[in-house]
């Protein structure tokens, strides 16, 4: 697009989210003068190993293994990391591995490196090279405190167990990294002290890498650049069946003290604000005290966690179901580019009441119009549309939302404001029928104006709005960004507390530090090795030529002038991990108009109603794991398609040209596109 549009899609005096010069908050890798190669690995603590199903790899499927599941007490006193001094780039056969504790004391942490592929019986794991660090003693035990100074804890190795026998180290060679934390005995919080980790790829002289596995037995090797949706926080291949838990896993690539940071802000993630408890072994994990009782008086969920299943979407909608994982934003009408809140609701139908005498405004769907569409070849879709039904007063305008998944979030959050305007085209210059606009938003805490990125109408400039939002509007919970109830309704006192908010300030940026950090799957379009008679889990059971031929095929039909295959995140965002990172989100983050099929009746920021944020596209496949099978998931904002065809087959305004190109393709070749679009 030319400068001139450029300059157009802006409006003046607009704000970078994060200018030039903002600091970075910890470092992730950097070279010495001499070549030597430093990379800083965040870890945290699973309960069994990579390639470890719930069964043995010859045995009937006994459901999924434990690898990544985060194990009670996860998020107190048991990240840690890696510091590994590189040596061989400076030509050295050296490499050194320190351990760096982020809080409490570390009681013989062994390490084990290398997978062992010369032994045929290797299998979920296994490894050449089992070691501890020469952790100083106190009495008779080694320990590793936080903080503690570089020469304690650490090992060195000096050649390549993979081969037999042990041959210099060079650039280039594969090495498994699988440290075992334990912690000091007893535990200062009376969780457990024994834990695994995760397994991790590192490249000799050119640091960690997401790996998939390759003969023989899986052996790990580095993923091709091109299934890197998420660039270097993309999560490795998953060996050990849980396919469902793929949306809740740190960036590959985490740096030590955000792997704390995340942790910690998926707690909170998962806490009701109702009764203080995790979401996970709810009798067990402490209770997080000061949130009982934060949750408003009138709400829809009482945790994050509640509405986003598993890191994805809400409950699908279903006739007469109350949906309370769904937001419905109402408004009485608009001025310009402000929203006037309705006068029962306010901004949000809060559907659910702690005082059971309360008005009920529950929302569900009454019924569906149904239209059916017959293709060229006699394929027939049918296209249902919600009518809601109000228990409560009808709002004048409203609009039903879907809890969108919530991965590669931070990845969205650093891309430069200036990629984006690139690719906006309000005067459709090139007369593909696409244009593209950025909504602009109002920072409600600083009145900045900035770029819309989150939300089905991109009207969330930032992480940390789209997180105060979320908490005033579905759990009736204050914090920095919204310190007033009244803010759901509008009210003219909204920015005065009027009593100190549920969320202080770290725990605010707790949580948007954890969605920043999350990473998002590698793409699913290389085939894994598994040996002769090992049943392949149906997340592995691909198709790469029907994958290549579909996303050929949805480039022809012009679904990439919205959904953009790739962007480039900027390199001034507070997280190392998410700077200058080649990403694959299929989406632009701009408005579309998708036509009066597509269109509610609310406007939001500069979205008028018919305008929609393109959606990314990375995680479609994981999807139907994610969501406890392909019959929950639904697509577009309120969840009305099924199906990706049908979701297809609702797009109109500036989608109608692709979607009829998609409709006129063969069946086959429609069947190739959904292949790649669930290779995602």
């Amino acid at each position: 697009m030319s400068t001139h549009h450029a300059a157009r899609s802006a409006p003046p005096g607009y704000s970078e989210l994060f200018p030039q010069g903002t600091p970075l908050v910890e470092q992730l890798s950097y070279t010495e003068a001499d070549g030597t190669l430093v990379t800083l690995m965040g870890m945290r603590p699973t309960e069994r190993h990579a390639r470890e199903r719930g069964e043995d790899w010859f045995a009937p499927d006994n459901g999924p293994g434990r690898y990544l599941t985060f194990p009670t007490f996860y998020f107190q006193n048991r990240t840690f990391g890696l510091e590994i001094r590189d040596g061989v780039p400076a030509g050295r056969q050296r490499i050194e591995v320190y351990l760096r504790v982020n809080d409490g004391t570390f009681d013989g942490t062994t390490f084990s490196l290398f997978r062992n592929i010369n032994n045929p019986n290797v299998r979920d794991y296994g490894w050449s090279l089992n070691y501890g660090f020469n952790n100083p003693k106190e009495g008779n035990l080694p320990v590793c405190h936080a903080g503690q100074p570089r020469e304690d804890c650490m090992m060195v190795f000096q050649s390549n167990w993979r081969t037999s026998p042990h041959s210099p180290l060079k650039i280039g060679d594969k090495i498994e990294l699988a440290p075992a934390p334990r912690l000091k005995r007893p535990t200062v919080d009376g969780g457990g002290d024994r834990y695994y980790s995760f397994e991790q790829l590192y490249i000799v002289g050119v640091g960690l890498r997401p790996w998939y596995g390759v003969a023989p037995n899986l052996d790990s090797h580095p993923l091709p650049d091109d299934t890197l949706l998420g660039g270097l926080t993309s999560v490795s291949y998953n060996y050990s069946d849980e396919p469902m838990r793929m949306f809740q896993q740190m960036a590959n690539n985490i740096g030590i003290g955000n792997a704390k940071r995340f942790v910690e802000g998926r707690r909170l993630f998962h806490t009701s604000f109702q009764d203080g408890r995790h979401s996970e072994h709810p009798t067990v994990n402490p209770v997080f005290a000061a949130h009982i009782g934060q949750r408003g008086p009138r709400y829809n969920q009482s945790s994050c966690i509640a509405c986003h299943t598993a890191n994805g979407r809400g409950a699908a909608p279903a006739v007469g179901v109350r949906l309370d994982t769904l937001s419905i934003l109402a408004a009485a009408g608009d001025s310009g580019a402000v929203v006037l809140p309705d006068a029962t609701y306010g901004f949000n139908v809060q559907q659910n009441a702690q005082d059971a005498a309360a008005p009920d405004y529950g929302v569900s769907v009454g019924s569906y119009e149904v239209a059916t569409r017959t293709l060229h070849d006699g394929e027939t879709i049918e296209l249902r549309k919600p009518v809601y039904a109000f228990k409560g007063p009808t709002p004048a305008r409203y609009s039903a939302r879907q809890a969108p998944q919530v991965i590669g979030l931070g990845l969205l959050e650093a891309v430069a404001e200036a990629t984006v305007l690139a690719l906006a085209d309000p005067d459709d210059a090139d007369g593909d029928g696409v244009k593209g606009v950025p909504n602009w938003i109002e920072d409600p805490e600083t009145g900045r104006t900035l770029l819309g990125r989150f939300g089905w109408k991109a009207a969330k400039a930032s992480l940390r709005q789209q997180v105060g939002d979320a908490l005033v509007k579905d759990i009736g919970v204050t914090s920095p960004v919204f310190p007033s109830r009244s803010c759901q309704r509008g009210g003219a006192d909204c920015r005065i507390p009027t009593a100190p908010v549920s969320v202080a300030e770290t725990e605010l940026q707790r949580i948007a530090e954890y969605l920043a950090l999350i990473g998002v799957p590698a793409q699913r379009s290389v085939r894994s090795d598994y040996p002769a008679g090992m049943r392949v889990p149906l997340e592995h059971q691909i198709e790469p030529a029907r994958i290549a031929n579909g996303a050929a095929l949805f480039e022809r039909a012009g679904c990439a002038a919205c959904h953009a295959p790739t962007l480039k995140t900027g390199s001034t965002h507070p997280f190392a991990e998410l700077r200058d990172q080649t990403i694959h989100p299929y989406s632009d983050l701009l408005l579309h108009d998708m036509g009066p099929g597509l269109a509610d009746t609310l406007a939001e920021g500069r979205a008028r109603p018919e305008q929609w944020r393109t959606p990314p596209l990375w995680g479609l496949g994981s999807l139907r794991f994610v969501q406890g099978g392909a019959q929950n998931v639904r697509y577009l904002h309120d969840g009305r398609a099924r199906s990706l065809v049908e979701a297809i087959g609702w797009h109109g305004g500036e989608g109608e040209n692709s979607r009829r190109r998609f409709e006129a393709l063969s069946r086959d070749e429609r069947a190739d596109v959904v292949a790649f679009l669930e290779s995602l």
